[in-house]
């Protein structure tokens, strides 16, 4: 193997372990061992464990934060962005089940950016604007925007958490659901919600 083949090797095997067994079970000797490599390979490549666990981390989040922003940005009514939004987290969670597993949990080497939690913060803020612009047209008050995006994308991010595991009903039905507690709140509840152009 080149180089280059060997790294991406060592990181397939140490995003599925860390998947499986979390930051602190996983070890380099397991790590070497299911490349089939000695540490010091591991150590070459990645100074370490904690050097692994840090480009896996940062891999994932590219990953998610692309999949949020692209869904964010094409525009339209505030509504299909939430939609789409809660699509684009559902998808990737279905796509990436092992990274997803790995952002959800705690590390002892995650910093204040880089995270599950701050990767939310920031997407948070992007529909805060979102929410602000909407709540000025309909004349309510723009300065609770940030209260009602935290409110919406921790939803959405908690859900897509409980569906990594139960995977039903299918992700366009636990959008629509989103869409229709987010949209209408639980006195307007829809009986059977749909997500737009998708009846």
């Amino acid at each position: 193997m080149t180089g280059t083949q060997r790294r991406a090797q060592l990181l397939e095997v140490s995003r599925r372990l860390f998947a499986e067994k979390g930051f602190e079970q996983t070890s380099v000797e397991e790590i070497a061992a299911r490349a089939e490599v000695s540490k010091p390979v591991v150590y070459e490549h990645f100074g370490g464990k904690e050097g692994i666990y840090a480009v896996v981390v940062d891999r994932e989040v590219q990953a998610l934060t692309g999949a949020l922003t692209d869904a964010l940005e094409e525009g339209g009514h505030p509504k299909v962005l939430v939609e789409r939004t809660a699509l684009a987290l559902l998808s990737y969670i279905e796509a990436n089940e092992d990274g997803f597993r790995i952002l959800v949990r705690d590390s002892p080497v995650a910093q204040a950016t880089g995270t599950f939690s701050s990767l939310i913060g920031d997407v948070a803020t992007q529909v805060e604007h979102l929410l602000a612009d909407q709540f000025r047209s309909q004349g309510q008050d723009p300065k609770t925007a940030p209260i009602y995006a935290q409110m919406l994308v921790g939803m959405v991010a908690l859900t897509g958490q409980w569906w990594l595991d139960a995977r039903r009903p299918a992700k366009t039905q636990v959008a629509a659901h989103l869409v229709n507690l987010a949209w209408n709140g639980l006195q307007g509840l829809e009986r059977r919600p749909s997500l737009t152009g998708m009846a």
